[in-house]
């Protein structure tokens, strides 16, 4: 009996619902989907108006058609212009003659009812200029949103950017990432090129989190000390492995800050630095070679693989070979682990993931008008590349388990 009356209710609606079709198309004579567009537009202010009146009812404590016994009354209509999903259309607001009456369906200064704020940020996350937004928002809703509004938008983002970046942290990363990629930014009316730093770090339940993002800092022991200690004080205590780059003062400023850390030079970005030494038509053998470093199954391996690079390409590629002799100390304590570690380490594809993301705002623009523009941009990729880390890293409590044997009493119970 009770299913017979959900199938006469839903039918009831159904033919509620052709009603209204009906109606839309006899009343706004239907021909196109721009047609349909409109007949919503004119519903919706004729909607948002009858609203407004009842709104307006209830704040005079009288209806239209009743008299006033009140020093407040009715004082006619003012046009208001407002955007919305449908386009750009005109309301008439109902006014009292204190002018106190404040409807809640469109407020004082509304200018827009699309929800058009998060598009934008939206499209500003996927790396889009303010120009391009502006002639995104135009094509599709058929209203104009000016570069400024635009901006205005996008700084109302900046209090969340300062809150994360300094949000508590957990007090132990097994392994942190750090890496930087180069934006060309405007300042001072001179375009120049700045480093935009990006700090990943693997909890200890193997999730990948976003620590920190730094623009346009110089690179130097002092620098990287104060990052450092940045994340000392939001709670960090213990880092086992620190992976980066040949970064100036970074090995110094890991010393100081964390004396147990192990400082790990990132193998990609090792052999990317020798390749650009070699000629196209000995690149595929040369590369080949540097495989049987780092892929050796011990340091001694590694060592006697690395003086047979040598002996085959040193007097060819002097500058190449002796950047693996020279870095050694920060290379090999990656020969202590086991495959699956390695592999988290120097394959560093969870930040070559997230900067793919980074480097996609590089296609988008040319330039950045500020740092602030590009800490910005950032900030909403990194917010969009990361919705979906939620998984711990492939093989995490193997690796987990191998961690806390090679840094015995380190890992938080």
């Amino acid at each position: 009996m009770a299913k017979d009356k959900k199938i006469t209710h839903k039918v009831q609606m159904t033919d509620g619902k052709r009603d209204i079709i009906r109606y839309l198309l006899q009343e706004y004579d239907i021909k196109s989907a721009k047609d349909i567009q409109d007949a919503l537009k004119d519903l919706l202010g004729g909607t948002i108006k009858e609203m407004m009146e009842t709104e307006m009812d209830e704040h005079l404590g009288y209806k239209k058609s009743q008299r006033s016994e009140g020093s407040d009354y009715r004082n006619g209509y003012k046009q208001k212009h407002v955007n919305s999903s449908f386009g750009e259309f005109c309301i008439d607001v109902p006014q009292d003659r204190e002018s106190s009456f404040d409807p809640k369906i469109v407020r004082k200064r509304q200018k827009d009812i699309s929800e058009i704020d998060q598009k934008i940020i939206s499209m500003y996350a996927k790396g889009m200029t303010t120009r391009q937004i502006s002639a995104t928002i135009q094509d599709i809703y058929g209203f104009d949103v000016s570069e400024g509004f635009i901006s205005d938008v996008t700084d109302k983002i900046m209090p969340q950017i300062e809150e994360w970046q300094n949000r508590a942290l957990s007090e132990v990363y097994p392994i942190v990432f750090i890496d930087a990629i180069h934006y060309s930014v405007r300042e001072d009316n001179a375009v120049k090129k700045l480093a935009a730093y990006v700090i990943l770090g693997i909890n200890s339940n193997g999730i990948k989190e976003v620590l920190c993002l730094q623009v346009g800092e110089n690179e130097s022991a002092k620098y990287w000390l104060t990052v450092l200690n940045s994340l000392k004080n939001r709670g960090v205590k213990d880092i086992f492995i620190l992976c980066a780059d040949g970064l100036s003062g970074m090995r110094e400023a890991v010393e100081s800050a964390f004396p147990q850390t192990e400082y790990q030079r990132c193998l990609i970005h090792q052999v990317r630095s020798t390749m650009k030494y070699v000629v196209e038509k000995d690149r595929k053998e040369f590369a080949a070679d540097l495989k049987t470093i780092y892929q050796a199954p011990d340091e001694s391996h590694a060592l006697e693989a690395r003086e047979h690079v040598a002996e085959k390409w040193g007097l060819k590629y002097a500058n190449a070979v002796k950047g693996w002799e020279r870095n050694w100390d920060t290379i090999s304590p990656i020969f202590k682990f086991s495959c699956q570690v390695r592999k988290v380490i120097y394959t560093t594809n969870a930040i070559e993931s997230l900067n793919s993301t980074y480097r996609r705002l590089n296609s988008q623009r040319s330039v950045f008008p500020s740092a602030g523009a590009l800490l910005k941009a950032l900030y909403l990729a990194t917010f969009e590349a990361t919705k979906k880390w939620s998984m711990p890293v492939r093989n995490w409590r193997s690796i987990l388990g191998e961690l806390a044997v090679m840094y015995e009493g380190r890992m938080p119970e």
